[in-house]
């Protein structure tokens, strides 16, 4: 007669106490108690917690949401424990599926390159980089697999299993197409979960089937089955939608000083506890009038990412540019003339020259008929750097000034008079004192 199967001894106290503490803020701790078993677990074998976080490469840089994330690793790392990164390079040219409708287009694998190195980078902003608690792997190195292994792999797994994915159901249900090269990308990234033996898996929200599924692919392949927690997803600065680049509404970790308090002071007041809790990792403060706490909050996330000092310099910057409305002592300035020359001197320039900046007799310039005019369009565009049809439709939104003058659609061109010595805004950050030759 068989021996009876012997449970897994109860998790000790000390390990249900740092459960509870590591898993402060997750949206979910799955399956119950799973964590404090895996914690014990390490515990009694002597060594650290191997906690896995996924990265799908496919875009190169890294904002707030993504901190939500990193900040939870990093306190497992301040509790001893190591931090296993796995660069999704092989799965990055499968494409996570997750919430799309449509299969993703695939990278090159010189972009997934570019965009694992730079995420690593920025991703070091937050965690802390010592061998002892970082390990970084791609999964190219477990995924070039014989098609004997795939055929091992795709028995883990029912068809039935993987619809049961929201995304998956969704577009099942309305006849949308479901190509089987995205059906696999969930068992990859199960698998990535056995290559590295991984004790915790961590993600958002949105990838709760992915991270759960990891486990059922470890019990397969022998090991024991991971814990999981997902984290919240940060809304962006529009306090609605998730922060994304493609919506515009992020505040990215590598953001200049400046523009990251500033975009920290755009957030709307009901979005602060919010970022409060999953960024400071506390309460909003009751009593603080929500200016206030919007200052506080970015001057933290500033000091943060950067320095105390500069945080203290981005809200000197602010306070001058938003409540004193001066304009910054050491803007750079740039020479334009008619004839189409330009070129930038002071703080912060570079040379430049061709900008076609010049012009004459252009209507609604104010310009006499033979007056030399500027096309400011073109100042725009060599000022900072952006195209000359970008530069029009920000003048045509009302988002750019000349003196105390918001301008509009029917000043594109302004008499060399009226620009010389003229500061130019554009946006509320971006300013240049321009001087006609």
């Amino acid at each position: 007669m068989a021996d009876p199967v012997q449970a897994p001894p109860s998790p000790s106290p000390e390990a249900v106490a740092e459960a509870k503490r590591l898993g402060r803020g997750a949206v979910d701790s799955l399956p119950e108690g799973a964590l404090a078993e895996r914690l014990d677990a390490a515990a009694r074998e002597g060594r650290q917690l191997r906690v896995k976080l996924g990265i799908d490469p496919t875009a190169p840089d890294i904002h707030l949401g993504h901190a939500v994330v990193l900040g939870k690793l990093r306190e497992f790392q301040d509790a001893g424990h190591r931090v296993v990164l796995i660069v999704g390079d092989f799965t990055a040219r499968v494409g996570d599926p997750s919430g799309r409708s449509s299969l993703r287009p695939m990278l090159s694998q010189r972009e997934i390159d570019a965009n694992a190195r730079t995420f690593q980078e920025q991703a070091s902003r937050i965690l802390d980089d010592d061998p002892q608690r970082l390990e970084v792997r791609r999964n190219s190195e477990w995924l070039e697999m014989t098609m004997a292994e795939l055929l091992a792999l795709a028995r883990t797994t029912t068809v039935a299993q993987l619809l049961e994915r929201e995304d998956f159901s969704k577009r099942w249900s309305a006849s949308q197409p479901i190509s089987i090269l995205e059906l696999l990308y969930p068992l990859l990234q199960g698998y990535d979960s056995v290559a590295i033996q991984s004790d915790l898996e961590l993600g958002g929200t949105d990838q709760k089937f992915n991270l759960l599924l990891g486990r059922d692919i470890q019990r397969h392949f022998g090991q024991p089955e991971q814990a999981v927690l997902t984290m919240p997803i940060l809304a962006g600065t529009d306090g609605r939608r998730k922060m994304s680049k493609s919506l515009g509404n992020q505040i990215g970790i590598l953001d200049e000083p400046p523009e990251m308090y500033g975009k920290a002071m755009s957030i709307p007041d009901e979005a602060m506890p919010e970022y409060y809790e999953l960024l400071l990792h506390r309460e909003l403060p009751p009593d603080l009038p929500p200016r206030d706490a919007k200052r506080l909050l970015a001057r933290e996330l500033v000091a943060w990412l950067h320095s105390p000092e500069q945080a203290a310099a981005a809200e000197a910057e602010f306070d001058r540019l938003f409540v004193d409305h001066r304009p910054p002592e050491d803007m750079p300035e740039l020479t334009v003339s008619p004839d189409g020359h330009a070129g930038r001197s002071g703080a912060g320039g570079s040379g430049a020259g061709g900008s076609g900046a010049g012009g004459s007799g252009a209507g609604g310039s104010g310009a006499g008929e033979d007056e030399p005019t500027i096309h400011l369009p073109a100042v725009i565009a060599e000022a900072f750097s952006v195209s000359r049809s970008e530069a029009r439709r920000l003048m045509d939104g009302g988002g750019v000034s000349l003196g105390e003058d918001q301008l509009g659609a029917a000043e594109h061109d302004v008499s060399a008079e009226r620009a010389d010595g003229a500061v130019l805004k554009v946006g509320k950050r971006r300013f240049v004192r321009l001087r006609v030759l």
